[in-house]
């Protein structure tokens, strides 16, 4: 043993080792270039995009360091600070999330149309605010970009033609009638005060899963697994939003909110594939005469009009392709048509004299009831921006550039609140919205559902549907503030009240409960 140590250490002057030492010192020098090349490049595009973004104006930053961070929270204050910072800044502004992310907020019609009107594939959605739901809803329209989008897009725009949409208003009813039903119940046994949004929302979903599934969960009488699994998603993806940690998926699969996730997700998944299935089993078996002449009668659903839609080829959608616009379709609709329903009721309970001109009418296509939602939409967007990272230079009306890969906002509620679009912006005027009044606005003064290639797919459904509830709803039931509640917004995933939007019911008359169904049991 010890003639080898001698030995050993004399291998380390041999012309190999000192070879292997020199190519090693080599690499690690080169990988140090390389990694400072590529960090002057990320600094010289900063600068250059910092430079880029000067013509835009900012508001005070809170520190070199923090930016913007914290001054636009997600509630009241937050809010009002964009209400006012939309009334110094008119038409655009950049904000800044710590020192190296910027984003830059469009708040008027003339700088929100190019990029609304631009292509999918200029101006795709930014996964910043998106990404976490993509384990829920997958490819559907809300997440998809590219060839896929544009293919889906074509394939389901028939499935909201007003034609399809008629027969669902028979299902609203029904589900406003339960709704209802469970109100009088309520205020009988003294519960006068109610939240808007839990109620609505249990509405919401109810009349969904009849238009997508045909399927009848009865869930605003009783619990069901699917209902509560939809519903907690939508609250873990807002938990997951407010905490930076948790941004990253390795770390989110391993906290008790990630496992609650997935069992959620798979509860969704599972119910919404059985469904697609079946009825692709059915579709198969019988060929697709004979499954159409079964339908005859009957109300066709959202996954019966997946299931027929063919591309320019003749090419179905896949099983996966319809559950996830399923699935989408479930997310976006309940949220936002309840959010739209429940912040309306807020407004009219705000102004009593907007209510008694709506009271009486049960035809829901009344104009001023749609000038009610239209101004309530307005004052209080379900959504109140979206995101969109161009992939072009996008050039603005005043010569500006909006410079590529940047976070744009297109903020909805501060356009609908800017006072150099709507005067008075936080004043509630119904009559904005008469048509003699309205007809000389830019299209994107308002923009509920979004504007461009990109908007709402479903914004006719919701329509339709908001009418529909309110008019049932305003022939039933006077509802004013509950002042011990006081209203305090809070844009999530929607625009919600921080504890609830409460409401006092006053049932109009004996005869509102004879027109309603008996409680199921």
């Amino acid at each position: 043993m010890s003639l080898l140590l001698p030995s050993l250490l004399s291998m380390e002057r041999t012309p190999v080792h000192a070879y292997t030492i020199s190519a090693l010192l080599l690499a690690l020098l080169a990988l140090l270039f390389h990694t400072l090349l590529q960090l002057g490049n990320s600094w010289h595009r900063y600068y250059v995009n910092c430079q880029r973004l000067r013509c835009f104006p900012e508001p005070p930053r809170r520190n070199w360091l923090l930016g913007h961070l914290g001054m636009f929270i997600p509630g009241e204050e937050g809010l009002t600070l964009v209400s006012q910072t939309v009334g110094t800044f008119s038409q655009a502004f950049v904000t800044w999330m710590g020192p190296f992310l910027p984003v830059l907020s469009l708040v008027h019609p003339d700088y929100l149309k190019p990029i609304t009107t631009a292509s999918a594939a200029i101006a795709p959605k930014d996964y910043t605010f998106y990404g976490f739901l993509k384990p829920w809803l997958g490819d559907g329209l809300l997440l998809s970009n590219g060839a896929k989008w544009v293919r889906h897009r074509r394939m389901l725009t028939p499935a909201f033609h007003f034609d399809i949409l008629k027969p669902y208003v028979k299902i609203f009813n029904q589900s406003t009638d339960i709704m209802h039903a469970k109100w009088l119940r309520l205020v009988a046994s003294g519960s006068t005060s109610l939240d808007m949004f839990e109620q609505v929302s249990l509405m919401t979903l109810d009349s969904l899963q009849k238009c997508v599934f045909s399927y009848n969960s009865n869930c605003q009488e009783t619990s069901s697994d699917y209902i509560a699994a939809i519903l907690e998603l939508s609250s873990l993806v807002v938990r997951r939003q407010h905490r930076l940690l948790l941004h990253w998926d390795f770390l989110y699969h391993l906290t008790p909110d990630g496992w609650r996730f997935q069992r959620a997700c798979n509860t969704v998944h599972r119910f919404t594939a059985d469904v697609v299935q079946r009825r692709h089993q059915a579709l198969n078996r019988l060929g697709r005469e004979a499954w159409l002449k079964s339908k005859q009668g009957k109300t066709v659903d959202f996954i019966d009009i997946l299931l027929l839609a063919k591309d320019e080829d003749g090419q179905d959608l896949s099983e996966e392709d319809i559950a996830a616009e399923a699935d989408t379709f479930m997310f976006e609709g309940h949220d936002t048509t309840a959010s739209g329903l429940s912040w309306v009721l807020y407004n009219l309970a705000c102004h009593p004299e907007y209510q008694k001109r709506c009271h009486g009418f049960s035809n829901c296509s009344m104009p001023f009831s749609t000038m009610c939602i239209k101004e309530s939409l307005r004052l209080h967007p379900p959504v109140t921006a979206v995101s969109r990272r161009c992939t072009e230079d996008i050039k603005l009306p005043d010569g500006r550039v909006l410079p590529k890969g940047n976070i744009c906002l297109i903020s909805i509620y501060g356009t609908h609140h800017n006072p150099a679009v709507w005067p008075e912006p936080q004043v509630s005027l119904v009559t904005l919205f008469n048509p003699l009044n309205s007809k000389n606005k830019p299209p994107l003064a308002f923009m509920p559902f979004s504007a461009g290639p990109r908007n709402c797919i479903g914004q006719n459904f919701a329509m339709a549907e908001m009418k529909v509830v309110l008019a049932l709803t305003l022939l039933r039931f006077t509802v004013r503030l509950d002042e011990s509640r006081p209203v305090r917004r809070k844009p999530e995933l929607i625009l919600r009240s921080e504890n609830g939007l409460w409401l006092h019911l006053e049932p109009l008359g004996p005869s509102c409960e004879s027109r309603l169904p008996a409680p199921r049991s």
